[in-house]
C-alpha cells in the first residue's frame, strides 16, 4: 500500500486490500472472493479515498450513507451491485462502523485474465465507469442470479486447484457481467423518471451552450463537457440517451447542432461560415459536411429551400 502526492492510497495488490479489512492474506494472488457473512467487513476500516489497481465487484444488500467514486458519490441506500476498475478514486462517505460493507467482494488483477479474451471485453462493460447514483439495483430474482455466481466461484476457489480451474472462474465471472450489463439495460427502462430528468436537464445545458454563446468560446460541445456537467460518466451518458432516444450522446449532440444550424440559416442572415463558428466549428467546411451529412443538404441548399 503506498500513498500518492495528492493524498489517495494506492491499492496495489489484493494482499493490501485483505490488510485493509483485517483478512489474512488472499489464497490466491490474482483473485480473490471475500464472504461477508463469513468475514464482517466494515466500510470505514478503509482509507478514505484510495485507488485500486484491479477490478472489484461488490454487492451490498443494504447500506446507508454514500460511497465515494470518481468524482462523485454512488448512493446505496437500497443496496446493490457496485463495479470498480483499475486506477478509479473510491472510497467511504458518511458510514458507520455499524454498517456491513458488502455480501460478496470479488476482486480480480488484470493479470488473472491473461491471454483471455475476457480480458479486452472487460474494459466494453460500461458499468465499469459508471459515476453518481447508478448502483445496479437488483430484484429478488436477480439477486438470486447473482449471489448464485458468486458462490459458483467460492466453491471453485475453495476447491482443490486443477488445470480447468482458471477457465471455471473466467466463464463465471464473464457470465456476472454479462447478467449485470443485462440488469442495468432493465434498469434503464424501470428507472425512466430519472432518466427523463437527466434529458431535461441535459437538453439546459445544451440550450444555455449554445445561447450564452460559450460555442464561440470553447468550440463545438463535447460528450465529456456534457456528462461532467450531469455527473455521470460518458458511457452511462451513452446508455442512457440510447435507452430513451436511440442515440448516443455524440450523436445527441450532432442532432442539437443541425436544429441550431437550422434556426439560424431559416431565421438569421448570417454567413454559413458565420453559422458555424457561432456553433463553435473552427472550420466552416467542418460544419457544412456534417449538415450535409444530416439533412442530404448543403447549408445553402437548406437556406434556399426555406426561403
Amino acid at each position: 500500500m503506498k500513498k500518492e502526492e495528492i493524498g489517495h492510497i494506492k491499492m496495489e495488490s489484493l494482499s493490501d486490500m485483505h490488510r485493509a479489512f483485517g483478512l489474512p492474506a488472499p489464497a490466491h494472488p490474482l483473485i480473490s472472493l471475500i464472504d461477508g457473512a463469513k468475514n464482517r467487513i466494515i466500510l470505514s476500516n478503509l482509507p478514505y479515498s484510495h485507488v485500486l489497481h484491479f477490478y472489484k465487484i461488490s454487492y451490498k444488500p443494504n447500506l446507508g450513507g454514500k460511497l465515494r467514486y470518481g468524482q462523485g458519490y454512488y448512493d446505496f441506500d437500497e443496496g446493490g451491485l457496485l463495479f470498480a476498475a483499475p486506477n478509479q478514486v473510491i472510497g467511504n462517505h458518511g458510514i458507520t462502523d455499524e454498517e456491513i460493507c458488502s455480501q460478496y467482494t470479488l476482486l480480480i488483477h488484470p493479470d488473472f485474465f491473461g491471454s483471455y479474451p475476457l480480458a479486452k471485453k472487460i474494459k466494453q462493460y460500461g458499468f465499469f465507469s459508471y459515476a453518481t447514483n447508478e448502483t445496479l439495483h437488483l430484484s429478488d430474482k436477480e439477486k438470486e442470479t447473482i449471489i448464485s455466481i458468486f458462490k459458483i466461484i467460492e466453491d471453485e476457489l475453495n476447491s482443490r486447484i486443477d488445470d480447468f480451474s482458471q477457465d471455471v472462474i473466467i466463464s463465471q465471472i464473464e457470465l456476472l457481467l454479462n447478467y449485470a450489463n443485462r440488469f442495468y439495460k432493465r434498469q434503464f427502462i424501470t428507472r425512466k423518471a430519472v432518466n427523463n430528468d437527466l434529458l431535461q436537464k441535459l437538453e439546459e445545458i445544451l440550450d444555455e451552450y449554445f445561447n450564452n454563446t460559450k460555442s464561440l468560446n470553447q468550440g463545438v460541445p463535447t460528450v465529456q463537457y456534457l456528462s461532467e456537467h450531469l455527473n455521470i460518466s460518458p458511457s452511462y451518458l451513452s446508455d442512457m440517451l440510447r435507452s430513451l432516444t436511440g442515440q448516443n450522446a455524440q450523436q445527441h449532440i450532432h442532432y442539437k447542432l443541425i436544429e441550431k444550424a437550422k434556426e439560424k440559416l431559416s431565421t438569421t442572415s448570417l454567413s454559413v461560415s458565420e453559422v458555424a463558428y457561432e456553433l463553435g466549428f473552427e472550420h466552416p467546411q467542418s460544419f457544412s459536411k456534417l449538415f450535409k451529412t444530416k439533412t442530404n443538404l448543403s447549408p445553402l441548399e437548406f437556406r434556399r429551400s426555406f426561403n
